[in-house]
């Protein structure tokens, strides 16, 4: 039961088919999935479809200067709205859901409220963030971070990405460098739908997650320098591989994640060596870590021994390293009220609700610097995402959405 009454549901299929609608935007042949990297024409085209759904429901549209936009429904009275959203780019690979399903959930609660009358005490409002997933431009969660005041807009502005063009120069080319001040005005609360990403909801049979918080985050990129050298003419103890060095340190990566043993993780998911060539000995490696952790200390642990270890390893083959980090984050806790009410709304609704943390970044743990945030989320099947093959049950879908319209009114109702 909620404070505007139990009979009041968001349309699942309307919900579905703005879903389906933004899918068909650059989708990956013979999949259900979609590509649409932040800044590129097709993200363009994907924020004119949302844009215009924005406009539909006669929203109050902003848009700022690192690409947010933030579209707000008018309450009883003035202030700080309650927020909801997430993002609308992709990895390269991507699926239907992910980032996508916070913020058309949050259109649909909206248009949920405006079908039946009802205007809230405090504005609510939905929004999309610029860059979430960093493949394109880095670090991830770029538009979040800028818009809470994380990063100057200037420095987001010079960040070069894939392909060679700036934040600032793709911003201008697809006209959607805003005039909205940076950082924004605090929301009142912010609360952030989303796709578990993993498979501990269904395996454990459970339709909502109310999300304790997000772990740390740590990408590193290594470049190794060797001498290049032709492959069957060159001892092996005369040679100098960065190539040996960088899946040594892969090994050592998944090693350590396993003795430091759960919640911690390790990834090298990018190893580029150069020339690159069957018969020849590479020159360079350069390669990504991963590192993520619940708790900073043990985060900060598995970074110093993963340098440790690469510096050693590169001494005995005699080859360089430099490194730069691409992204570091310190773990986040969500606001315990937001928490409960989500809890709370899950349960009221029938639903079984499981209290965890999230293994990946959203824009919400940006959000938690500057009000109270919280975040939900339903299932993924097999725990696929980030991947064609995302996929999430509409029955799951429709709990998660109402359990979002529940929270965002109890909110605006303070």
């Amino acid at each position: 039961m909620t404070s505007f009454g139990p009979d009041i549901h968001i349309s699942i299929n309307r919900l579905l088919a703005r879903l389906a609608a933004l899918a068909e935007i650059n989708p990956i042949e013979g999949t259900a999935g979609c590509s649409r990297l932040a800044l590129t024409d097709h993200d363009k085209a994907g924020r004119d479809l949302v844009v215009s759904w924005m406009r539909d429901l006669d929203l109050d549209i902003s848009i700022d200067g690192v690409g947010n936009v933030v579209a707000t429904m008018a309450g009883e009275i003035d202030g700080p709205p309650v927020m909801c959203g997430s993002h609308i780019d992709t990895v390269p690979t991507g699926g239907r859901y992910d980032g996508n399903l916070g913020v058309l959930g949050g259109i649909e609660v909206i248009e949920t409220l405006r079908t039946a009358g009802i205007t809230p005490h405090r504005p609510i409002a939905v929004g999309f963030f610029t860059d979430e997933e960093g493949a394109r431009f880095q670090p991830d969660m770029l538009g979040s971070l800028v818009y809470v005041g994380g990063m100057a807009l200037e420095e987001a502005h010079d960040i070069t990405g894939i392909w060679g063009k700036t934040v600032g120069e793709e911003l201008e080319r697809i006209g959607y460098l805003g005039t909205a001040p940076l950082p924004a005005a605090p929301p009142a609360a912010y609360v952030e739908l989303h796709i578990e990403q993993g498979p501990v909801l269904e395996t454990e049979g459970f339709t909502i997650g109310a999300l304790t918080g997000v772990q740390g985050i740590s990408w590193t990129e290594f470049t190794l320098t060797g001498q290049s050298n032709h492959a069957g003419t060159t001892p092996m103890a005369l040679r100098h591989d960065p190539g040996l060095v960088a899946c040594r340190a892969a090994a050592f990566v998944r090693e350590l994640a396993l003795e430091l043993g759960h919640p911690q993780v390790g990834t090298v998911g990018r190893i580029e060596l150069d020339p690159n060539l069957v018969n020849v000995v590479p020159a360079t490696a350069t390669f990504t870590v991963d590192v993520r952790n619940t708790d900073n200390s043990v985060l900060l642990e598995a970074e110093r021994r993963i340098t440790e270890f690469i510096e050693r390893a590169a001494d005995e083959e005699g080859v360089s390293v430099a490194s730069r980090k691409l992204a570091r984050f310190d773990p986040v806790a969500f606001d315990p009220t937001v928490i409960d009410k989500v809890e709370a709304a899950a349960k009221a609704l029938g639903h079984s609700v499981k209290r965890m943390p999230s293994g990946a970044g959203h824009d919400a743990q940006m959000l938690a610097r500057v009000c109270p945030t919280g975040m939900i989320f339903v299932p993924s099947h097999k725990g696929i995402s980030h991947n064609p093959a995302e996929h999430t049950d509409p029955s799951d879908i429709e709990a998660g959405a109402n359990v979002l319209l529940s929270v965002l009114m109890e909110l605006a109702a303070q």
